[in-house]
């Protein structure tokens, strides 16, 4: 988009550079599909003298229809430059404590307002069943995630359910389909039914849109009573300090001693 990157990215960057507390820690967006892109972020830090990168792409779980992705376009841009920098990159984040902590913080503080629903939905975004089939993790993760999340808040094993959303094409993509969950639920009864979509680092149009709009008419609908979309995490300050702390446990020989995070 024209103007700079989205306004979430923009302030979880802001926020990731306060926390560091390094003043020789640069942090810069590149998006895959937009701008700035990729290659105009690894340009933009290479302006500024940088000659080390942490490559870290905020999708939680590792796809290779995503992250490898990312680092494709790194390596894309690197191979046009005479001066190779080091890289160290991050694949994945499914697991990490601080980002269950700041899923289940969100959930807590949504249920403080508006109370448990019936069903809480942990909904992914899909791929197709064949990487899964070729090994591609994304599947495993996704339920590692989910379970993290539940240990968190002591669900029982029938108050959430995990889901897949934005499928296209013809082939069979990994299942069950949000949409025909959410369509169940409502025709077996289910009243309440909350959905938070963890992979999704920052809303977008199918967090607020596909969910927010599209599954709350779906569930509804199917005889639903109440739905509600759980918000990502965005720039919430505990998302912003599991960034900080994943970044920084990669950067511990690159950086000064100093305390590792300065809180604003």
């Amino acid at each position: 988009p024209r103007g700079g990157p989205p306004a979430p990215p923009r302030r979880q960057a802001d926020g990731i550079r306060q926390r560091l507390g390094h003043a020789s820690a640069r942090v810069a967006i590149g998006m895959r599909y937009g701008e700035p892109s990729i290659a105009q972020g690894l340009r933009e830090l290479r302006g500024q003298g940088i000659s080390r990168f942490l490559i870290f792409p905020l999708f939680p779980q590792f796809t290779r229809a995503t992250t490898t992705s990312t680092f494709d376009a790194v390596t894309e841009e690197i191979e046009t430059w005479t001066d190779v920098p080091e890289i160290r990159t991050i694949d994945n984040y499914h697991d990490h404590p601080a980002y269950l902590r700041a899923l289940a913080n969100s959930l807590r503080e949504t249920w403080a307002e508006r109370g448990r629903p019936d069903r809480l939905l942990f909904s992914f975004h899909g791929i197709p069943d064949r990487y899964r089939r070729n090994g591609d993790p994304y599947r495993e993760q996704c339920e590692a995630t989910a379970r993290g999340v539940a240990s968190e808040l002591n669900l029982d094993p029938d108050a959430w359910q995990i889901a897949f959303q934005s499928r296209f094409g013809p082939e069979p993509w990994l299942k069950p389909y949000t949409d025909e969950t959410l369509t169940a639920w409502g025709q077996e009864g289910v009243r309440t039914a909350h959905v938070i979509c963890p992979g999704f680092s920052a809303d977008c149009l199918e967090t607020v849109d596909e969910i927010g709009r599209e599954a709350r008419h779906t569930f509804l609908t199917a005889g639903g009573q109440d739905f509600h979309y759980i918000p990502a995490l965005n720039n919430r300050p505990d998302h912003l300090a599991a960034f900080t702390e994943i970044i920084t446990a990669h950067l511990q020989d690159w950086l000064p001693e100093k305390p590792l995070f300065q809180e604003n």
